[in-house]
């Protein structure tokens, strides 16, 4: 080290504690990693070294990743700067120009944005379809048909279609299946363990579980995740160091989470079916998840009010309830699928899909479920 101060005041201090064992991970906030010389940079480049720049790989990002890929029982991970950023990595690394993408109907509104405005500049073609009413992908097989796509759990309507059935006509037909597992979570259900290829979620939602972080992370065959990794790299969609612990320090609770938001929302569910003021609700039926390794139907509901006219009335009159664009935090929180995540659907597909204007989406937290259905109950009434 320089003697000078001002060379002191930037080299001293900075030995790495190599030999402290901490409790908990640290964040490696840091944008590069030092090497001890030219060799170790080699051993990088021809895969024998782990991190060099945080956009290629950070231990935090790593955790993260590995957690998910354990708990989904995959092969391999890989996590990115959000939902739809592992998403992007997850289709990129199946298709490419003139291939054909086949997906379910009911998706996120942002998730059909990507596949079927930003993936046709590339030469992607998509063709929705209604798994509710179809038994056979026969008929929507093309020749270039790459991708079969759909969500475990349905954003915003609560389906559960049959994955286990879907999942093997599309692997009968040579597909690559991809599942959106978000809803659900690795605690209900494992995409991977029925037969599909790759699991997404927005991390952002139940792993991270407390409204504080944006990520997402991919899991499935290694070969798949590889090409999704770089994919991630070489598109600037990596998680941030510190995103990537918090997100990892939340998904230790998701098990104790889970447990409660569930029983709460079927609680919920029952309360709402009998209000005057509800129209329909939406939440899926024990026997709809009979696959689930656990016999819970999540932590999401949907319903509609009688009275559509008075959809803004019910907005106004929430208290403690926070009207949110998001989900899956402790807190309770309620959205509007038609001015919020379902805006890039037009009108036609919103209505086709039952995403009316007078449809509440409920995310329901861990908070007394009698202080639940009383505030909605005052907010309906």
């Amino acid at each position: 080290m320089g003697e000078r101060f001002e060379t002191k005041t930037v080299h001293i201090g900075h030995e790495p504690l190599r030999q402290v064992t901490s409790k908990s991970t640290p964040i490696y906030q840091t944008s590069v990693f030092a090497f001890q010389g030219l060799e170790e940079v080699e051993q990088f480049y021809t895969g024998h070294g782990e991190y060099l720049y945080t956009r290629n790989g950070n231990p935090n990002q790593t955790e993260l990743a590995n957690a998910i890929t354990k708990l989904e029982q995959a092969e391999d991970g890989v996590s990115a700067a959000s939902g739809m950023g592992a998403i992007m990595a997850g289709v990129l690394a199946v298709v490419k120009p003139g291939d054909h993408i086949l997906a379910s109907h009911e998706i996120y509104g942002g998730t059909y944005a990507l596949l079927d405005k930003e993936l046709s500049r590339l030469g992607i073609e998509l063709e929705c379809i209604n798994l509710n009413e179809l038994t056979s992908l026969d008929g929507h097989i093309r020749p270039n048909t790459r991708l079969f796509y759909m969500e475990t759990i349905t954003n915003p309507l609560l389906t559960v279609a049959d994955m286990p059935g879907w999942v093997q006509q599309a692997k009968q037909a040579g597909l690559t299946v991809m599942i959106d597992n978000t809803f659900a979570t690795p605690y209900l259900v494992q995409p991977l363990t029925l037969g599909a290829d790759l699991v997404v979620h927005s991390a952002t939602k139940y792993i991270g579980g407390h409204s504080d972080a944006t990520a997402g992370v991919l899991v499935g065959k290694k070969e798949l995740v590889q090409r999704a990794r770089e994919i991630v790299v070489n598109y600037g969609a990596s998680l941030s160091p510190f995103e990537a612990w918090i997100t990892s320090r939340g998904l230790k609770t998701l098990a104790l989470r889970m447990e409660r938001q569930c029983d709460n929302a079927r609680e919920v569910a029952a309360f709402l079916r009998e209000h005057p003021a509800v129209g329909r609700v939406y939440y899926p039926s024990e026997a709809d998840v009979h696959f689930f390794a656990r016999k819970k139907q999540g932590a999401m509901l949907s319903f509609c009010l009688a009275d559509e006219s008075r959809i803004y009335d019910f907005y106004r009159k929430l208290d403690w309830i926070k009207f949110a664009p998001s989900l899956a935090g402790v807190e309770t929180s309620v959205s509007h699928p038609v001015t919020t995540s379902h805006r890039a659907f037009s009108e036609e597909q919103r209505l086709a899909s039952g995403i009316t204007m007078g449809l509440v989406r409920l995310s329901v937290g861990i908070e007394a479920v009698e202080d639940i259905v009383a505030e909605l109950d005052r907010a309906l009434s």
